[in-house]
């Protein structure tokens, strides 16, 4: 292949990458509830495929095996005492949490920027922001500062150099939360900071004649943890509302 050949392919490979980088003109136009690649919308509830002896039963205390704890995350998990729990109830219910805990979630469109999450277990309210635009101070809170976005899929390329045959399609909600509230990863007092990020990816497939939700979480705190706390919960989809009961966790002291 001659200097000039070989500098028109690489220069063809930057264009395709610039044209995937930027997406279809007309996306733009397109508001985030128009650009979803699935269905989140309706019921859903817990199917507990994983820790089930962490999430179905009160652990004991000192119990937190399988949560990468610092030695100071390791020092407030030992002084949690049952006797905490009319105190400290929603300190579980917390953005770093909430996914594991067993129970329903109502989804819906607050409007064409803002999906909202709501739980019956611990009667909590997320809102998944869009649009960051308007970000403004808050107060923390369990449920934090919630920016959304769909995750671009790159398409298969050729001829060696990954050129794209067309533009990447919106993928998995991929989802940040900070601004938190200190709280429990676990009923039984295992931590986390304020200073937390909670990255989650949401994916919706359809098998054996039912709708699967599956959220991957990933919490990191600089403070409580050694390194990323990652966590996938599964939810099926429910036919209407008859399953629907909300519960409030008890208030924080």
């Amino acid at each position: 292949m001659t200097a000039r050949k070989l500098t028109a392919v690489v220069a063809l490979a930057l264009v395709a990458a610039g044209i995937a980088a930027q997406g279809p003109a007309s996306r733009a136009d397109r508001t985030p509830r128009e650009q979803a690649p699935f269905d989140l919308t309706g019921y859903w509830v817990s199917v507990v495929t994983e820790d089930w002896r962490w999430r179905m039963v009160l652990p004991g205390k000192g119990d937190y095996s399988s949560v990468p704890l610092s030695g100071e995350g390791r020092s407030v998990a030992d002084q949690w005492d049952p006797a905490m729990l009319g105190n400290d109830g929603c300190k579980a219910f917390g953005a770093a949490a909430i996914m594991r805990v067993p129970g329903r979630l109502r989804i819906a469109w607050q409007d064409d920027a803002t999906l909202v999450i709501e739980t019956d277990a611990g009667l909590q309210t997320r809102h998944l922001d869009f649009d960051a635009s308007g970000e403004t101070a808050e107060e923390r809170s369990w449920q934090g500062r919630s920016s959304a976005e769909w995750w671009a899929i790159l398409q298969p390329g050729g001829l060696g150099v990954s050129l794209q045959t067309s533009p990447p399609t919106p993928g998995a909600l991929r989802v940040v939360t900070t601004n938190l509230r200190a709280g429990y990863l676990r009923r039984n007092g295992v931590p986390y900071s304020e200073d937390a990020v909670v990255t989650e990816h949401f994916d919706v497939i359809s098998a054996y004649g039912a709708d699967w939700l599956t959220v991957l979480t990933v919490v990191e705190d600089p403070r409580y943890l050694n390194q990323p706390f990652i966590t996938s919960s599964h939810f099926r989809r429910e036919p209407d509302a008859s399953n629907w009961m909300p519960r409030p966790c008890e208030p924080a002291a």
